[in-house]
């Protein structure tokens, strides 16, 4: 008996309780359901993410940097068939009618600021170099990012030539300095 009573205490509970964690349908049919809650954001994005950038630019930017990838390095270039990391970055910045510094340095002083938590396709991100000591020394593109894992790809001008590299590769993941939103 008792079994059947707490059965029935836990279907009324159920049934009282559902609507907390529904949301009223807002398609104006005026039926008064309720829709389930539908926002993943959080899988895609920080909490501070923009959701408001220019998807079709940012498109057309990765687009003109995978054409170029496998283009050889060459110190002090900026394209289009060979390039160095600043000069990689402000040629297919520079496609987009958007003007960046010349140095990975100097770029990093433009745009604002963005948390690694926060990383969309487009940001520009930065490195120390064994050369640069614990300054900015190499600088990419973000291509895509994990937001469970932490990590992202971005594709730059390495000394091996244009390729995509992943943040948590060792040599990477050590010297990671920060982010820039330039878009």
């Amino acid at each position: 008996m008792n079994n059947k009573i707490f059965g029935i205490f836990i279907l009324l509970f159920f049934i009282f309780i559902s609507p907390v964690f529904a949301v009223p349908d807002n398609d104006n049919d005026n039926d008064g359901e309720y829709d389930e809650i539908g926002n993943y954001d959080f899988l895609y994005g920080g909490s501070d993410a923009d959701y408001n950038y220019d998807v079709a630019a940012v498109d057309n930017m990765l687009d003109e940097a995978f054409s170029h990838i496998g283009a050889r390095y060459r110190s002090g270039q900026s394209g289009p068939h060979a390039f160095d990391c600043s000069g990689f970055t402000s040629y297919v910045y520079g496609k987009l009618n958007i003007q960046l510094n010349r140095s990975s340095r100097d770029q990093y002083s433009q745009g604002e600021p963005v948390v690694k938590n926060d990383l969309q396709s487009g940001d520009l991100v930065f490195f120390t170099s064994p050369r640069s000591g614990r300054s900015i020394g190499h600088v990419g593109i973000v291509v895509d990012v994990n937001h469970v894992n932490g990590s992202f790809n971005f594709i730059h001008a390495s000394i091996k030539g244009v390729k995509v590299s992943n943040s948590n590769d060792a040599y990477y993941a050590r010297r990671y300095v920060g982010a820039r939103r330039v878009m």
